[in-house]
């Protein structure tokens, strides 16, 4: 049954939404400027899932990833604006845990929080392994724990110092990806237009050619949907990060606001340049990806340093906004009570306790993928291989809730509206169940989605256990 939180438990929400209670009187600062939230925002958006995992879409449904792009890009624009209402009517540190500790209970705060900081946590291991073998591949004389060690320290150093270095790392991250996917549309606009010399115009040849449209069927399109699904993940950090900023209602709200047309330029616009210059079957996307396999038949020199370099500056970005996020997360969890307090210590306004924890949970796993890497470390990939899916459902389930008790008690507050509410949030929360549903019709999706269910549900048990020792008390 859920439960009004107690005046004691909302006193350190409240405090969380302005900035964030420390356990030792401190709070988190406000170090991060406007630009900062803008680009985190907009490269956000450009994450590593993009450039590499596109290719395994491309392959299952050819031309019709981009219609997969764009209804997963509708779910998510869904989410992002229903989170933007909450976050910019209660900004905090612990972003979407703290609205469903408020909207449903305590438990489910608990639950949807540790589950998004083992998310992040993992992800830390693995986009660090990822920039490893890039750099391994320049330097093949190297290890690859040598250029993770290497990353994991750096990071773990920004994200220890003063947060305005975490912003200056992602603006500059963030810039250098825009740039060059920015570049990448140009280039592509006028391969298609054939202004670029030595090209031709394809026309539509290489959509409904080499097999048509949906060249594998329904069946390619469904796998392609789930593929693009998950390259979403990471732009729920821009509301997170926003209440470490001067004015965080302004910064999320003008983030949101503009999530549609950075989501259709990046993604589906990306996604339209590549299956419309060359076809979908090429055997250079399989080998090389997608984006090097375009600018090598436009024969731009260096195709493929020029993106390997990119898709570094990708994963380091993941690597340094995911600590950034799990520690932040971590932390308000632990300001709420619902984690080990010792953790909660701030100084210089920033968790450096659940820094380091956040950081060595990380290179734990990286130290698992070298020693047993099909089993410790796939088990940890599988246990979070879906969470997105359950933090997104939890976003939209305390927004219904939220909304209606907004509206009673503080209109004032809505600075960012859900479309159409409740319609549209009825149609991500279906939107939610049907990717659920896809993901059990595919064996290895099938396997996460059950390692993620079942670590859910050992999390909501933990989390309604401790909302009935304090409902008790």
């Amino acid at each position: 049954m859920n439960r009004t939180p107690s005046s004691a438990a909302a006193g350190r929400e409240q405090a969380d939404a302005v900035q964030g209670a420390g356990q030792d009187g401190g709070s988190l600062s406000n170090g991060l400027k406007q630009r900062h939230l803008s680009m985190i925002a907009l490269g956000g958006v450009i994450g590593a899932g993009l450039f590499v995992g596109s290719r395994e879409g491309i392959a299952a449904a050819g031309p019709s990833i981009v219609l997969a792009y764009a209804v997963s890009g509708a779910l998510v624009m869904l989410i992002m604006r229903m989170l933007g209402e909450m976050a910019a009517a209660n900004p905090a540190s612990g972003s979407f845990s703290v609205h469903a500790e408020r909207s449903i209970g305590s438990w489910a705060g608990f639950t949807v929080g540790w589950m998004f900081t083992a998310l992040l946590c993992v992800a830390v291991a693995a986009e660090a392994l990822g920039a490893a073998d890039v750099m391994h591949q320049w330097f093949p004389a190297t290890q690859p724990w040598m250029w993770v060690l290497l990353f994991m320290v750096i990071f773990t150093g920004t994200n220890l110092a003063a947060v305005g270095n975490f912003g200056e790392f992602e603006f500059w991250f963030a810039t250098l990806k825009v740039a060059a996917i920015g570049i990448f549309l140009v280039l592509g606009v006028l391969a298609i237009l054939g202004l670029l010399p030595g090209t031709s115009a394809p026309g539509t040849s290489h959509l409904t050619g080499d097999g048509g449209f949906l060249p594998k069927g329904v069946d390619g399109l469904m796998v392609g949907l789930l593929a693009s699904v998950f390259a979403y993940g990471g732009l729920e950090t821009v509301t997170i990060a926003a209440a470490e900023s001067k004015d965080p209602v302004r910064g999320v709200a003008r983030a949101v606001r503009t999530a549609m047309w950075r989501i259709a330029l990046f993604y589906v616009g990306s996604m339209a340049v590549i299956v419309t210059v060359i076809p979908w079957s090429a055997p250079s996307i399989a080998k090389s990806g997608p984006y090097v396999a375009v600018l090598d038949y436009l024969k731009i020199p260096a195709a493929g340093q020029i993106m390997n370099a990119v898709i570094l500056v990708a994963l380091l970005s993941a690597v340094n906004a995911n600590i950034y996020g799990a520690s932040r997360m971590a932390y308000s969890l632990i300001s709420r009570g619902q984690g080990p307090a010792f953790l909660g210590k701030v100084s210089g306004g920033v968790p450096r306790r659940a820094v380091l924890l956040c950081s060595a949970f990380g290179f734990v796993a990286v130290l698992f993928s070298f020693l047993w890497p099909t089993t410790l470390f796939q088990w940890l990939l599988n246990m979070v291989g879906a969470a997105v899916l359950v933090v997104w459902g939890f976003i939209a389930v305390a927004q219904l809730r939220m909304r209606r008790r907004l509206e009673r008690e503080a209109p004032e507050r809505l600075v960012v509206r859900m479309w159409a509410f409740p319609a549209l949030t009825w149609v991500a929360l279906a939107g939610i169940v049907a990717v659920l549903v896809l993901m059990l019709r595919d064996d290895n999706q099938r396997i996460q989605l059950l390692f993620t269910g079942g670590f859910g549900v050992v999390l909501t048990v933990v989390g309604l256990l401790r909302q009935r020792a304090l409902s008790n008390r």
